[in-house]
């Protein structure tokens, strides 16, 4: 099964290179930190799954989709993936894993604290989760697919609040990846001059999934046309900056004493 929505970057659609680039960052920029057992929330289509196999003892992969688990089995026989819809983790008792990853993953979640709470718990003591989620001081339009997202210190207050210590950094881009994202910026004011009663922020998330799935696609094979670049773009052309103030994503590392 393949589902590429674009909520969902392909890595087989060159329209959404930019977009699986940035995501892929994340699993590169994240091996450093990767020791032991490890769990994976929301691990989707299994993006970064071969990236992080070489630094773990064990690896446990969950996502809500079930269909997703029977694909990633297929093609991963031997590694374990469980269906789950969390928060709250059920089934996975306390201080189990040494290294918990999770990313563009809390934006969708409903109850976020009880998310992190739960992050921590199975977390044994000395080990760290990283997570990553797009900052909302670089987001073009509402994401109907998003509970919310966060500015660099609200997910510093909300994770400070639950674990021990907060390494905040960001996923950044070059000149390429800024370029890019402004032409991006550009094409998506031109569609939203039409939205004049703000229907975007307005509207239940529910109604504006299938509009925004379909322009959203839209603007990605124009932007693909008309930017040159954006085929070149790899993972390198995003960076790990120091401040997440300047990071397209926020990139934490959280730490359980």
């Amino acid at each position: 099964m393949a589902t590429y929505t674009t909520e969902i970057a392909s890595d087989k659609l060159i329209s959404d290179n930019p977009i699986h680039q940035r995501l892929l960052k994340a699993y590169i920029a994240a091996q450093p930190w990767i020791s032991g057992k490890l769990l994976e929330v929301g691990c989707g289509e299994g993006r970064g799954v071969e990236i992080l196999l070489p630094h773990a003892t064990g690896y446990l992969g969950i996502d809500k989709i079930q269909e997703v688990i029977d694909m990633l089995h297929e093609k991963h026989p031997g590694v374990d993936f469980k269906q789950a819809v969390i928060p709250p983790f059920k089934g996975i008792g306390d201080n189990l894993f040494d290294t918990v990853v999770s990313f563009q993953v809390i934006e969708h979640i409903e109850n976020d604290r009880l998310f992190l709470e739960e992050i921590y718990r199975v977390l044994k003591p000395g080990g760290k989760a990283i997570i990553s989620t797009p900052n909302i001081n670089h987001t073009l339009s509402r994401n109907p697919w998003h509970v919310r997202e966060y500015t660099p210190q609200q997910l510093i207050d909300l994770s400070a609040s639950i674990f021990d210590e907060v390494e905040a950094k960001g996923v950044g881009g070059n000149e390429k990846v800024w370029a890019y994202h402004e032409a991006n910026r550009k094409s998506v004011q031109k569609i939203m001059r039409f939205d004049i009663f703000d229907l975007q922020h307005k509207l239940p998330a529910a109604i504006l999934r299938m509009p925004y799935e379909i322009l959203n696609r839209m603007n990605r094979n124009k932007l693909h046309k008309q930017t040159s670049n954006a085929v070149e773009i790899t993972h390198d052309d995003y960076p790990i900056v120091e401040d997440p103030k300047n990071g397209l994503d926020l990139f934490y590392i959280l730490k359980k004493k």
